[in-house]
Parts: structure tokens; C-alpha cells; sequence
């Protein structure tokens, strides 16, 4: 004989983590609306300091990536603060030029992408750019429309053969944005640079010729801890890490800021760690909010209220040689760059 379902009444008295576990609320949205009465997020706040495993599935199946007119579930406004809803920009405007190292030894959580569409967005305002590629694998010049097997001169010939690096910058499509390419030779400078003399400023030195052509120079350094890297570091004014909003990202972050920290003490003094930017950000998820959270509270106002959403759009641009902004304008993807773009550069309005 079949039990019946069990009564409102018999369901009252088991534990409040047994109705929980059977809540079907949805996800709360990003737009920074309250949760709703009696769902899992109301009823179990997360704990500091404690990360949700990957027993935490997606809500629902929203669409990922939809025109800006329609946003996906969970995303109200793609340049809402998903803890805190929508914000103003309060960083003052720093000084000109600025040369922002764009750094994170973790692979895939969207350096180049970040490095390309940032780049992109500051020379749409109006500021001269400058993306210089440190990664022997030359995505960010192929991102920009570069062939980097047909190049007459690259950043591997600026690093090790000391060519002024006004003769390898290339134009992009876009108004007052340029990139100095890398080619596929850069894979072994790491080793060619052992035993060169001052190989840790070669490219300070290289860039200190074209500082002032540039109102932004971005530097797209590779994922790892090695020369290329500490070159860009030595280079830069301040470094920009981009953070994707899962757990895995956080692990490297600290002997990342060590590194950092080496380098300011012994190569550049003045280097700061001055941007944090939170990519491939998911509403679907918990886990994505509750790293946003801690991010936040670990590092303050380094972190950019303007977070990037995980985006299909963003994704297929480099496969045509452009960046978000021309690929797809009206793109979730390309409004979040353009808002970060504003904050980055300081203006009022972002």
C-alpha cells in the first residue's frame, strides 16, 4: 500500500533545513532586489569568510547572452553591483599617462579579453591607447585584427634586440586605439632573457621612448610569474587584475600580490595594485554573488563597482579581429567595457 504524501501539518514539524532543501525560490537577481520571504537566500546568509561548494547549482536556464534591451534572469542591469545594486563611480580621475599592467599568473579568467575591450572602450573616449602584448601566444593582436605571422617587427624584438617600439606599433580599427604585437619567437625569450643585462626594465626602457604619445599604455602580461611578466610589472605605473568569480581564481591571488610586492621593493616603488576587476560573472549562481562578496570585502574600493558579465558575445569577437565594442555594440558585454572604461579613466558619470 502507497504512503500518502505527507500534510501541511506533519511538514511543520520537521526542521527548517528540511523545507529548505525542498524551496524552489529562484536565484535573487543582481539588481540588488531582497530575496524573497522563505527562500534558501533569506533563510541561510552566507557565513564570513566561507565559500559555497559545487554542490551550489545554476538556477533555472536563462539565455546567457542577450541584447542589451533584454537582459538575461538575474541581470537587471549589466553594470549593476550585484551586492550592493546600482552605484556611481567614486575614483578620482589619476594623472596622465597612466601605464596599468594588466596581470594574473592564473589562465582563462579573461586578461586578454579585458586588456582588448578596456583598451577599446578608453580610446572610444578619447584617450590615445596603447595595448602592448607580452603573450607569446599574440592573442590580444590577433583580438585586434593583427596577423602575427606576417609581422616585420614584435615585442620579441623590442625585448631582446633592443628595436624602438614605435617601429612595431600597428594601427586597429578603432579610432586612437593601437597595439605593439607579439609573435610566436616570444615563447623563448623567457630563456633568451637569463643572461641579458638588465633584463627585468627592457621594457621600461623601450617605453619610457613612447610615454608620452599615449594617454593609456595597457600591458597584456602572461599567464605566469615569469621575465615577460615581471618586465610588464617593472614597466607599469599600477596593475589591473581582472578575477573571475569563482573559486579556483581566488587561489593564485595572494602569491600574485606577493610577486607585486617583490617587484615594488626591487624594480619599481611606485607600483600599486590599483584596479580589481570581477569578469565572467554568472546570476545564475550563488557561488558567483558570494565571491563578488568576499572580493569586496577583502580589498575595498581596489575593486570596480562595474562587474562583466559571462557573455557569448564576448567570447566570438576575437574570432573576427575586434573588440566587443564594434563586434557587437548593443551586447551586454560591450555596455559592462564601456561602463568599466568610465570608471577606470575616473569619469563622473560611470
Amino acid at each position: 500500500m502507497t504512503d500518502s504524501p505527507p500534510s501541511s501539518d506533519a511538514l511543520e514539524g520537521q526542521g527548517e533545513s528540511q523545507v529548505d532543501a525542498w524551496s524552489t525560490s529562484p536565484v535573487p537577481s543582481v539588481s540588488g532586489d531582497a530575496p524573497p520571504v522563505g527562500s534558501p537566500a533569506a533563510a541561510s546568509p552566507m557565513s564570513d569568510g566561507a565559500l559555497v561548494g559545487p554542490s551550489q547549482e545554476p538556477a533555472a536556464d536563462p539565455v546567457l547572452d542577450q541584447p542589451a534591451s533584454a537582459p538575461a534572469v538575474g541581470a537587471d542591469r549589466a553594470d549593476a553591483d550585484p551586492m550592493e545594486g546600482p552605484v556611481t563611480s567614486t575614483r578620482v580621475r589619476p594623472p596622465l599617462p597612466r601605464i596599468i599592467a594588466v596581470a594574473n599568473q592564473k589562465g582563462g579568467v579573461g586578461k586578454t579579453t579585458t586588456a582588448v575591450n578596456l583598451g577599446a572602450c578608453l580610446a572610444d573616449l578619447g584617450y590615445r591607447t596603447l595595448v602592448v602584448d607580452l603573450d607569446p601566444q599574440g592573442n590580444a593582436s590577433t583580438g585586434l585584427g593583427i596577423n602575427i605571422r606576417s609581422l616585420q617587427a614584435s615585442m620579441y624584438d623590442v625585448i631582446l634586440n633592443d628595436v624602438p617600439i614605435a617601429d612595431c606599433v600597428e594601427a586597429s580599427s578603432v579610432r586612437n586605439l593601437f597595439v605593439a604585437p607579439a609573435s610566436l619567437d616570444l615563447a623563448g625569450a623567457e630563456i633568451e632573457l637569463v643572461p641579458a643585462f638588465s633584463r627585468e626594465l627592457r621594457l621600461k626602457q623601450a617605453l619610457a621612448e613612447v610615454r608620452d604619445d599615449y594617454d593609456y599604455v595597457l600591458i597584456d602580461c602572461p599567464p605566469s610569474l615569469g621575465l615577460l611578466t615581471i618586465n610588464g610589472m617593472a614597466a607599469a605605473t599600477e596593475v589591473l587584475v581582472p578575477i573571475q568569480c569563482e573559486y579556483y581564481a581566488l587561489e593564485g591571488l595572494g602569491q600574485l600580490l606577493r610577486n607585486v610586492g617583490l617587484v615594488q621593493k626591487n624594480l619599481n616603488p611606485t607600483l600599486d595594485v590599483s584596479t580589481i576587476v570581477l569578469v565572467m560573472y554568472d546570476a545564475r549562481t550563488k557561488l558567483a554573488a558570494q565571491v563578488v562578496d568576499e572580493v569586496r570585502k577583502h580589498f575595498g574600493e581596489k575593486v570596480c563597482h562595474q562587474v562583466i558579465p559571462r557573455s557569448v558575445r564576448l567570447s566570438e569577437a576575437p574570432s573576427f579581429g575586434q573588440p566587443i565594442i564594434t563586434f557587437d555594440p548593443r551586447s551586454r558585454g560591450a555596455l559592462a567595457y564601456r561602463l568599466l572604461g568610465k570608471e577606470v579613466a575616473g569619469d563622473a558619470e560611470a
